[in-house]
């Protein structure tokens, strides 16, 4: 294992961090800004698709497609199931403070009104965001964690310290809907643990946010969209 095996795993999700502050501030059409962050994705992703061992046609075959279609509308609900009910739930101090920030709004009102942009945002959520964040918590650091040589280990290797730490830092990841986030990683990093498939975690994951996206348009709950 070396450096470069690491930054194969790591980089498309640091690249997709690093671009969101971008989109900010650049003085650009929401077109061209959502369409610029897929292109440059895309061809991230293109690029290393064939040097990363897990994600050749073998390691993506999903192995169960029922537990992975209950999970990931599982995780949708406990997403969106607590606003629902407690429409103030999120506004408390517990999620909204200078650590987490806040709840807002992911698209300004003009984005909004744009078809193209909708359905890019959600080919974002849907296709890129599972594959960069899998890479990144569930094959690369909750492995990294147990042992810097991480690929010498399988996909799902158990220990209690990579599955917790992964499971609370990907819930940070996700800021004032940090308890949503904890709740996902916990049964992303189970279902990894089970499976042992980095296929039915992009699916589980893409599930999720299809759905969340689907709600996000359809109710106007836009805050769902970071």
């Amino acid at each position: 294992m070396t450096v470069s095996d690491s930054l194969l795993y790591t980089g498309p999700f640091v690249l997709f961090v690093a671009l969101l502050p971008l989109q900010r501030v650049l003085p650009w059409p929401p077109l061209w800004l959502n369409l610029g962050y897929v292109v440059i994705m895309v061809c991230a992703l293109a690029a290393i698709w064939r040097k990363i061992p897990d994600l050749q046609p073998g390691k993506l075959s999903v192995r169960s497609w029922l537990g992975t279609l209950a999970i990931g509308i599982f995780v949708f609900l406990m997403w969106v199931v607590p606003d629902r009910l407690f429409p103030a739930y999120h506004h408390s101090i517990i999620f909204e403070n200078s650590l987490t920030g806040s709840v807002s709004a992911g698209l300004s009102e003009a984005a909004r009104s744009q078809p193209a942009v909708l359905w890019l945002r959600a080919f974002r959520a849907v296709v890129i965001v599972p594959i960069v964040e899998e890479l990144f918590w569930r094959a690369w650091m909750m492995r990294w964690l147990i042992v810097p040589d991480f690929l010498a280990i399988p996909l799902g290797t158990w220990s209690a310290r990579a599955f917790w730490l992964v499971a609370v830092l990907f819930a940070l990841e996700h800021g004032a809907l940090w308890d949503a986030g904890l709740v996902a990683g916990i049964l992303y990093n189970w279902w990894m643990v089970r499976t042992k498939s980095l296929g039915d975690l992009v699916v589980v994951h893409a599930i999720s946010n299809a759905c969340i996206s689907i709600y996000v348009v359809a109710a106007g709950r836009w805050e769902y969209w970071s």
